[in-house]
């Protein structure tokens, strides 16, 4: 089973090695480690427990628990394997959580039960606490795939209270009659009791509000996970046409723009709005007003994204009857629709794990770029690729065993509650196997633009011939995976990795043995999935264009976005243009980049250079909280939580012209 050759006379060195990463991480020596990921402060006395913990779990997978060929590919450079200090005790990685369910049957945290909310101000608090408790029963994002439908009913429950109150107060009738069904889209009570009505509404809408806005600071303020990491919540929601939905959807982009205490930026949830047609894309749909404040949120507060339902890979599952089956993303990209065994819903599942490949090493040492030949050696190429594939996929599998041989009250929460479908009828000793079947197993890629440019002298953006070649790549992978699949009866799926740690742990290596060869191994960083190189000068439809078809192919998950040029506050309806442009172009999930620099002296926020131009104080006297996107996500300020890749990247990005 595991990699364990070393004598007694190497138990020295085994110490060593240990002995050296608990010094990197007391003395801060090894930043890279530490700022690892942007919502973990590292150098805090939590982030260096939680760090302790996580490497000497990365060392016990890599010598005691991996089979030998992975543990040989990751010293190859060429495989990564994503939150390897879970590999051992067998953790998932994220989840869609069935809020619907947990809300209206009431739920236990192990502490103590919680019976079903009677308002929307208590159902918003208790989506925290559904969050916050299941977070510790896996590594990943906690996501909710449709909150404006989970949450609708408990803003009818509110609104029925506060017009029973109303027909009390303004004496319009018997507060305690048989009025069936008290929605806010019933017309014969609006005519018939005004007065008890209207202070429903206004009084509905108020709490809805509240409530929103509870929820938003409680995600942004729940340090909860080991190193005081917020928890990595997503909320995706656009679609329910019911006036409660409605109201819900949007409360949440109020709550939003009005931003955190002081008026920051809230940094969680990531916020998914979905997009369909019929529903909210087209003026006289029902909820078109809502896609428009939804893009006056994005360009003032970088959130929502935007999942796109009519893209052909999401919409082949969609039943109009069942939200269930909208497609929703984990924020950072993460897609997990689809199941071999039926469930094409979203919740109460998710990802188990995924490993990455560098396809720039293979592309290296096949392609033209070293000068050891003029023509790149496609044949070889492949055959390598499909080798490394094959480790990548066994290092799943072994993964997967693991996990599958866990027992039910491992996970406790997650389990218990049925919030993985099913899992509310195991035993606390039984096996989790046959639940987590339905979950996905991914595949991932990084730095096809650099492969290509390694292979063909191009990069995929920069020649329609090296184009093709780049799609007949990636292809290829989709291929394998589906090929995979039907071999091993597992959702086994192609992944867009979404490379925030790993950004430049790769290319600091290949740097090493290769030396900075220009266009490849010369930036501190790879290209993330299939982009276009961000230093690459183009338009924002032409990028949307190029990067729109690799969509269709990573059934895992995949992003675009393109950087604003300016001020993305000042121009809605050119930001309004990207979006729809880009869900015409199939594009599966779609977000806009844009500055938000926020002055800590005078509360600014906006584009700030050296100097605040409302106090004009300079970054040297006081700090500049400069809030950028990566992976899908926002983090606080990228000049102290990224890593030095990921901040080499964001100094690299052109702005796109519209």
């Amino acid at each position: 089973m595991a990699l364990l050759n070393q004598t007694y006379t190497g138990r020295d060195t085994l110490l060593d090695e240990v002995i050296q990463l608990g010094e990197e991480i007391v003395h801060s020596r090894n930043l890279e480690v530490l700022r690892e990921n942007a919502n973990l402060n590292g150098e805090s006395f939590s982030g260096k427990m939680s760090k302790f913990g996580s490497e000497y779990a990365k060392w016990y997978a890599n010598h005691f628990v991996m089979p030998a060929r992975l543990v040989q590919a990751i010293q190859d450079n060429i495989v990564y394997v994503h939150d390897l200090d879970q590999y051992a005790i067998g953790t998932t990685n994220c989840i869609f959580i069935p809020f619907d369910k947990l809300l209206r049957e009431g739920f236990n945290t192990g502490n103590g039960s919680v019976r079903p909310p009677s308002s929307i101000m208590t159902a918003m608090a208790l989506v925290a606490i559904i969050f916050q408790s299941q977070q510790n029963s896996q590594y990943g994002g906690v996501s909710a795939n449709k909150l404006d439908f989970d949450l609708a009913p408990y803003v009818a429950k509110s609104f029925a209270k506060y017009f029973r109150k109303g027909l009390d107060y303004f004496e319009e009738g018997d507060a305690s009659a048989e009025l069936g069904d008290i929605a806010m889209s019933r017309s014969d009570l609006r005519d018939g009791y005004p007065k008890a009505f209207k202070y429903a509404l206004k009084e509905t809408e108020s709490e809805t509000l509240q409530a929103a806005e509870s929820l938003v600071h409680n995600l942004n303020t729940m340090s909860s996970r080991a190193g005081g990491q917020i928890p990595f919540t997503s909320i995706n929601y656009g679609t329910c046409t019911s006036p409660e939905g409605q109201l819900v959807i949007s409360s949440l982009l109020t709550a939003t723009m009005r931003g955190l205490g002081s008026g920051e930026t809230p940094i969680f949830p990531i916020q998914i709005f979905k997009c369909k047609q019929g529903i909210n894309q087209n003026p006289g749909e029902p909820n078109y007003s809502l896609f428009l404040k939804a893009a006056e949120c994005s360009a003032k507060r970088l959130y929502p994204n935007f999942a796109n339902l009519d893209a052909p890979l999401n919409l082949m599952y969609y039943d109009p009857t069942n939200p269930d089956t909208e497609f929703a993303t984990m924020g950072c990209r993460t897609r997990v629709l689809a199941d071999r065994f039926g469930r094409n819903h979203l919740s109460g599942k998710g990802n188990l794990s995924f490993n990455t490949l560098n396809l720039v090493k293979i592309g290296l040492e096949h392609g033209i770029e070293l000068g050891h030949r003029k023509e790149a050696d496609e044949r070889g190429f492949y055959r390598e690729l499909t080798h490394y594939m094959d480790i990548a996929l066994e290092g799943l599998l072994h993964r997967f065993n693991i996990q599958a041989s866990q027992k039910a009250k491992a996970s406790d929460f997650m389990m218990r509650e049925g919030v993985w479908e099913g899992g509310e009828a195991l035993a606390p000793d039984d096996a989790v196997g046959d639940l987590l079947k339905h979950g996905s197993l991914s595949i991932g890629f990084i730095g096809l633009a650099e492969c290509m440019k390694a292979m063909y002298g191009k990069h995929h953006g920069e020649d329609e011939a090296v184009y093709q070649k780049a799609y007949d790549l990636i292809a290829y992978m989709r291929d394998y995976c589906d090929r995979q699949s039907e071999i091993h009866n597992l959702n086994i799926t192609l992944f867009a990795t979404p490379a925030e740690g790993l950004s430049g742990k790769f290319t600091k290596r290949d740097r090493a043995v290769y030396g900075p060869i220009p266009g490849v191994v010369d930036r501190d960083y790879y290209t993330n999935s299939f982009h276009i190189p961000v230093y690459y000068n183009l338009s924002a439809a032409r990028k949307i264009e190029l990067e729109a078809k690799f969509h269709g192919l990573c059934n895992a998950g995949a992003i675009s976005y393109i950087e604003l040029n300016g001020n993305a506050r000042s121009n809605p309806a050119a930001f309004l243009k990207i979006v729809q442009f880009a869900l015409q172009q199939q594009v599966s999930y779609f977000s806009i980049n844009h500055p938000i620099d926020r002055c800590s002296a005078c509360g600014f926020e906006g584009i700030i250079g050296a100097t605040c131009p409302s106090c004009g104080r300079h970054e040297n006297d006081v700090h500049i909280r400069r809030l950028r996107r990566v992976t899908g996500y926002l983090t606080g300020d990228f000049q102290t939580r990224f890593n030095a890749a990921k901040q080499a990247e964001v100094r690299d990005r052109v702005k796109h012209d519209v």
